[in-house]
């Protein structure tokens, strides 16, 4: 039997990856899982990625990719004229209030890092942009840090407690760290 042309199949499996850790978390994530998921033989998983930290690699840089777009576009919407701290808190708000599955997916996948060392890199260069973008409107590479360890925990406790989101109590936090 001739091979089938596919030229979009290893983007089907990163999609699949995706939704598979979407659904299951990382423990979930397997070639088989995945094959299943993105409705393609086990042996085109394996084909286009050798190990599962290269398929996690390169589900997370797809996400991040999104992600930073998302961010990007916030930097350039950013009222020049309104404070920082109102335009952070506006970024946390709308973040949380979106499709909550998309955000713990990319946490999830983010947090990844911590086990997977391959994919180390490219959680910290979404820090690292993150960090850039701050540091343009702050000039300050340390509170542009600080700031981006703060906007992290502030959803990671949001995800964690399901607590109602509370603008003044997050505007005054990014405000102290602004000064």
């Amino acid at each position: 039997m001739p091979r089938r042309y596919d030229p979009d199949r290893r983007q089907r499996i990163v999609e699949a990856a995706i939704r598979v850790v979407g659904e299951r978390g990382i423990a979930g994530l397997s070639h088989r899982a995945v094959a299943a998921e993105a409705d393609v033989p086990l042996g085109s998983t394996t084909y286009h990625f050798a190990s599962l930290d290269d398929l996690l690699m390169a589900a997370l840089r797809q996400v991040n990719g999104e992600w930073l777009a998302g961010i990007e576009a916030w930097a350039r919407g950013v009222d020049p004229a309104a404070p920082l701290a109102d335009e952070l808190t506006r970024l946390v708000e709308e973040s949380l209030a979106g499709d909550r599955a998309q955000v713990e997916l990319e946490y999830e996948l983010y947090l990844a890092a911590l086990r997977h060392e391959a994919v180390r890199p490219l959680a910290a260069e979404c820090l690292d942009t993150m960090a850039e973008l701050l540091q343009r409107r702050t000039g300050d590479p340390g509170i542009a840090r600080a700031l981006v360890g703060l906007i992290d925990g502030l959803m990671l406790q949001h995800l964690l407690t399901g607590r109602k989101f509370d603008r003044a109590e997050t505007r005054d936090a990014v405000a102290r760290v602004l000064g």
